[in-house]
């Protein structure tokens, strides 16, 4: 174990995802790593020279504890990173970022489709409280990011594919609009997961992960990571983590740790049947649009067939030719997708985002009178086809 802990960059990823922070536990020989509850650990003889707010080591778990450090060595390999942070959430990564990287004066691109508490952190809450300066771009224009740059440009910041609406944008050409004008690039990648994408060998500066959605995969934990440059991490460590207390739980550490380990072969289905759904779908009439990224139909089809590879992810938007009510019919008929928030479980989720949606504006015009989002499961393809054509006959649409 000891010997491919060493070695790990020459394994492939599927082989990382089980063995990379893992190691015999001394004390029992279990071969898994064990949850360590504490929240304190033993000081030294001489703990009178300790930084108490030191996060080098095990001293108190909101500083840094033994789970979390195991699942960053294993993110850290799979995003291909120099150094990586595992907080409490996704959201806790991305505020995280913000919080310890900007100054008031500072001006952050963001694109103009994103998890909606990117949207309220950048658009809401850092300009108001803090003064940064904030542009909203569509960021599948590269042209458009570049002419957003101004002076005090200090990071550029984009969702790919988008939430909710499946949006590309290059990673690479916006890795290079930002470094010929000193700003950094941050990416949350959660949609796609580093099996699918992996935006620092793009050229970003920083990945994120939604650790909740696909990396964990089982619908029953929260984490959020951050992997990048040390010198960048270092700073969030100590201000994000130890000083505004975003630690991720040991158990939830250890969970996530767990569900990682089959995320290669969950990815492998979640992709191949969402591509199946994806064609289905766009196969109907009373279906206006599909909007995945493994379809050619997609604006950005050949930008994701770049940098997302080997596949396109497991989530999904369209619309249906039809009312308010019909498309909440829709979704009460079906029985084997369950209408939920969150993305990435082993089961298949829908939800319905209404045309009075508050950032309807930011979309394209296709979605302007509601649609769906659907995470596509682990499930049969097949059946789940076929709760979609049986909903769609209830209510008189198929």
């Amino acid at each position: 174990m000891g010997k491919i802990e060493k070695n790990y960059e020459k394994l492939s990823f599927q082989t990382r995802a089980i063995h990379v922070g893992n190691k015999i536990d001394k004390e029992t020989k279990a071969i898994k790593r064990p949850i360590t509850m504490g929240n304190s650990y033993e000081l030294p003889y001489d703990p009178s020279n300790l930084n108490w707010s030191s996060a080098d080591g095990n001293l108190y778990t909101r500083n840094g504890g033994s789970n979390q450090q195991y699942l960053q060595e294993r993110i850290k390999s799979l995003e291909n990173g120099e150094d990586c942070i595992v907080l409490a959430s996704g959201v806790a990564a991305l505020s995280g970022l913000f919080f310890a990287l900007l100054e008031s004066g500072d001006h952050v691109i963001f694109s103009n489709v994103t998890y909606i508490a990117t949207y309220r952190l950048l658009n809401e809450l850092f300009n108001k409280k803090f003064n940064v300066q904030t542009t909203i771009v569509d960021t599948s224009d590269s042209k458009a990011v570049k002419d957003a740059i101004r002076p005090n440009t200090k990071l550029i910041h984009i969702e790919t594919p988008g939430n909710p609406t499946l949006s590309i944008s290059s990673i690479r050409e916006i890795a290079k609009i930002a470094h010929e004008n000193d700003a950094l690039l941050s990416v949350d990648n959660t949609l796609a997961s580093p099996f699918n994408q992996r935006p620092l060998e793009l050229g970003a500066d920083f990945s994120i992960e939604s650790l909740t959605k696909y990396i964990n995969g089982h619908g029953d934990s929260m984490g959020g990571s951050i992997t990048g440059k040390k010198k960048y991490l270092d700073i969030i460590r100590q201000q994000s983590q130890v000083n505004l207390g975003a630690a991720i739980s040991p158990f939830n550490a250890w969970l996530i740790m767990r569900g990682c380990v089959t995320l290669p072969l969950r990815m492998k289905q979640h992709n191949e049947n969402a591509l199946r759904i994806a064609k289905f779908l766009e196969s109907l009439p009373i279906v206006s649009f599909v909007s995945y990224p493994g379809l050619k139909s997609h604006k950005n089809h050949e930008i994701a067939n770049s940098q997302m590879v080997p596949g396109f992810g497991g989530v999904l938007s369209f619309g249906l030719n039809t009312n308010h009510e019909t498309h909440n019919k829709f979704v009460s008929n079906l029985n084997l997708i369950t209408s939920a928030v969150s993305l990435g479980h082993d089961e298949s989720l829908i939800v319905f985002i209404g045309e009075n949606d508050e950032r309807q504006y930011l979309y394209f015009e296709e979605f302007h009178n509601g649609f769906f989002r659907l995470s596509v499961g682990i499930e049969d393809a097949d059946d789940i086809i076929e709760d979609i054509k049986q909903a769609l006959k209830k209510i008189g649409l198929l």
